[in-house]
């Protein structure tokens, strides 16, 4: 006699289908937890390597930071040297020009002038004084054209003086103002 399967076989065969669906769905799901895990480990790993290169970076960022400042700071202090030796370099070339600023006026000043005050400010000179005559001021004006040392002056005032306010004396207070030169070194080798 033929045999009849009466079960629910169709039922058993999609239960069956269903469950290795579920089991392959939830192994789909494991592996992919598994992979997406350890991408973030891997990406984790990548990123806490980055940083730590990045703070190595920084820190010798840092360091050269400070080696920059340094050298701004040695490059300040040396530019602030440099200008100090420039000054004593000038200082010690103009040493001898007063010396002969004196000498110069001493040779200008002719008999009867005499000076009260001399002012320098730098390249120029006001000389206050008084004189005998006004052709004294004049002579002692074009000596002072003449000269190697002192150059264009004017006259800026030029009063006559009565005995009693000059103390006694005849004559003028004049004021001039002269400019200072300083001749080549072959001009102060000849003189």
């Amino acid at each position: 006699m033929p045999r009849i399967n009466l079960l629910p076989w169709r039922e058993e065969l999609r239960e069956l289908r269903r469950n290795q669906f579920y089991m392959a769905m939830a192994g789909a799901i494991g592996a992919a937890a598994v992979a997406v895990f350890l991408g973030v480990l891997v990406m984790n790993s990548i990123i806490s390597h980055q940083n730590s290169r990045n703070q190595v970076l920084t820190e010798e960022m840092k360091l050269l930071d400070r080696k920059i400042e340094e050298i701004k700071d040695l490059e300040a202090k040396k530019d602030r040297l440099v200008a100090r030796m420039q000054i004593i370099e000038q200082l010690q070339q103009s040493r001898p020009e007063v010396v002969h600023l004196f000498e110069e006026l001493v040779r200008t000043l002719p008999d009867g002038v005499y000076l009260t005050q001399v002012r320098q400010s730098g390249n120029s000179l006001r000389l206050e004084g008084g004189a005998e005559s006004n052709t004294r001021v004049s002579a002692f004006m074009r000596n002072i054209d003449g000269s190697d040392w002192l150059t264009s002056p004017d006259l800026e005032i030029v009063e006559v003086m009565k005995p009693d306010q000059n103390r006694g004396i005849d004559g003028s207070r004049f004021a001039i103002t002269a400019g200072q030169l300083a001749p080549t070194a072959s001009e102060e080798d000849e003189s």
